[in-house]
């Protein structure tokens, strides 16, 4: 058995790369062999959204607060708020991030496979955000 007691992983800034605007990440568990999964808790000040992304696993979002928006590749934005639970599968091209006027959190789940859980892609355009 392992507890990570709250507060003992420092929480990061989303690096400008991967997000446009205000995120924080607050880390809750990392693969551990055999096993996979990771998984992060991410706040999304209003506005803020990652860029386009794909996980070799597939990602589970659980939404823990406010309401946020979502998208998939040739598929219309999606409104979520909490306590929704969003699944894209594996090598689905998506963004995630809050409504223009209202934060929203969630809690991150994917699987690491040779290393990586994410590829990372261009930043999501305003045009696109807006839907």
């Amino acid at each position: 058995m392992k507890i990570t007691r709250s507060g003992a992983t420092p929480s990061t800034a989303g690096p400008a790369d991967w997000f446009t605007g205000s995120v924080r990440i607050d880390p809750l568990f990392a693969a551990e062999a055999p096993g996979r999964a990771a998984g992060a808790h991410v706040t999304f000040e209003p506005g803020a959204r990652t860029a386009w992304h794909t996980h070799p696993a597939g990602q589970t979002l659980i939404v823990t607060f406010g309401r946020g928006c979502v998208q998939r590749e040739g598929g219309s934005v999606e409104e979520i708020r909490a306590g929704d639970v969003v699944w894209f599968p594996a090598g689905e091209k998506h963004w995630h991030g809050a409504a223009p006027d209202t934060a929203m959190s969630h809690i991150a789940i994917q699987e690491v496979i040779d290393g990586s859980a994410v590829t990372w892609m261009e930043k999501v355009s305003d045009a696109d955000y807006a839907g």
